[in-house]
This record gives structure tokens, sequence and C-alpha cells, in this order.
């Protein structure tokens, strides 16, 4: 048995398989930056469904957002490896899983669109990175954070249109409010993100059309254009973000002069193909050793 997980700053999406059946599940995500190795284990050990399994599992494959060093890594790695204490962990970046799940045979821009945003080139071979994902409070261009971000400053300053403004005061949401949770309280973006529905609940007037164009537009600039010959390669994007503002992506990328090809909202699925085409390929290499010995 084993499990493919693919991780946000928000939402896990796991895939716990065996040679019977796929049984997909969810958590929260995590992110070694704002996760420590006892918020996993807190998460893990009020899982049922993980319990019931935890002992069998022989190897986990974990890409999650923040997985970007070995230092940050290894906080993921033993919050799992403590829970799923017969398991191999492998812990690798998200923009591995974005790459993994864009490739097409030929070399790719790899994009994230969630709560933040990110992107690499893959080749079939390697992953590069041209500019580096600076986070919410210095990047992630056209991420759910950056748009949750727009929002609350414009509610603070009273420039939202009437239709949004009546949605964030019916919440309750006021200045100390949003300065304890962004300030004070952890995981400030994912609740700087978590007012992305507000915007697509009313993406069609005129104020969110021109956010999310420049938001994109943003994105395209900093993590596209920074590759050479860009507009020869197939651009692909992954995320919540991208899939729930596909058309405005779509109308962006074209206005742009890029080559469009996936977007995915999860991952997930992609993964777990990878992995086993690559599980199929070890078992049939370890059947023709065995093989040759026996002759």
């Amino acid at each position: 048995m084993f499990i493919v997980v693919e991780s946000g700053s928000t939402k896990a999406d796991w895939m716990i398989i065996n040679e019977k059946k796929e049984m997909p599940h969810s958590t929260i995500g995590f992110n070694p930056y704002f996760h420590s190795k006892q918020d996993i284990l807190i998460e893990l050990n009020n899982n049922l469904e993980l319990d019931l399994i935890k002992d069998d599992v022989e190897e986990i494959f974990f890409y999650g957002a923040g997985c970007s060093i070995l230092s940050l890594n290894k906080i993921i790695e033993e919050g799992l490896g403590e829970y799923f204490t017969n398991a191999k962990i492998n812990v690798n970046h998200d923009l591995n899983a974005s790459a993994y799940a864009c490739y097409q045979n030929k070399p790719v821009i790899a994009c994230i669109l969630g709560t933040g945003s990110n992107s690499c080139l893959y080749d079939g071979k390697s992953i590069s990175e041209k500019v580096p994902a600076l986070g919410h409070i210095l990047g992630d261009e056209g991420s759910g954070c950056y748009f949750g971000k727009k929002l609350l400053t414009d509610f603070l300053y009273n420039k939202l249109p009437n239709e949004i403004n009546k949605e964030f005061l019916s919440i309750g949401l006021n200045k100390e409010i949003i300065i304890e949770n962004v300030y004070r309280k952890p995981n400030a973006n994912v609740y700087i993100a978590s007012f992305m529905p507000i915007l697509l609940r009313n993406k069609n007037i005129e104020y969110s059309q021109k956010l999310i164009f420049q938001g994109l537009e943003l994105f395209i600039e900093n993590h596209v254009k920074c590759f050479d010959n860009y507009s020869e390669k197939e651009v692909s994007f992954v995320g919540s973000v991208a899939y729930l503002l596909k058309d405005e992506l779509e109308k962006i990328c074209l206005l742009n002069d890029l080559k469009i090809g996936k977007i995915i909202r999860r991952p997930l699925e992609q993964l777990v193909s990878y992995h086993k085409h690559k599980l199929e390929k070890v078992q049939k290499k370890l059947s023709f050793q065995r093989s040759d010995q026996l002759n």
C-alpha cells in the first residue's frame, strides 16, 4: 500500500493505493512555512480513516507548497513519519507535482495558481525555476492570496463596489478582525485567500474583471515571460484559481500569444498515474532480473 498526497496551503488531496483499489481522502494542507510537526500530528491523530490503515502503508509520496528546501521538507517528513511508522516518506515541492501533471512529452511551463502561485519549466527530465516564489507578502501574483489581499485593502479603504462590500459587511468584517487574522494569528495566507469565493461570486462586474485581469497579467509577466523563448513553449496551469478563472486565463494567454496547454484543478489523478507507471517499470525490471538469474 502506498499514498500520493498533493498539498496546497489550504487543502491536501490524498490517494491511498493498494493492489485492489484506489481510495481518495483529504485533510487540511500542510505547508512547512506555517505548520509544525506537531500541527501535522494533531490533524492526523484526529483522522479516523487514516488510523485504520496507517500501519499498512509502505511508502508516501508527498508534494507540497513550501517544500522547496531540505530543512523545510524535514518538518513534513518527521510529522508523517511519526504517524506512518512503517512507511518510507518522500517529500517534494508542489512544483514537481505541477510539472509531472502538466507534461505531455514536450517542454512545458507549468504554473500553479491556487492559494499561492509559482512556475517552473519541465522538459521531461529536469525541473528549473527562473524566478523565486515570494509568498503572500511579497509575491503570489494571480493567486487566491493576491486577490484576497486586494479585496481586504479596498474594503478598508472604502473602495469596494456595493455588491462586494455588502458581502463583507454581512459576515461582520471590520478592521480589528482583519488585523488580528492577518498580523497576529497563524496561517494568514489561508485567511487572506479565503475571500476569493466572494470575488468569484461577483466576478462579472467591472471591478472584479479589472482586478482579475490585472492579477493574471502580473503573473504572466513575472512567472511565464521570465523563461527563454516562452512563446514557443506550452503553458499549463494547476490549481483552483486557475480552474475557476479558466475563461479569463485563456483570454490573458491569447492576448500574450501564449500556447495554452492543460488547466487542471487538482493534479492528484495525474500524479497517481505517474507513480503507478514508475512502479510498473520497477516491477518489470525486477521480473527480468529474476528471469535472468534463473536462466
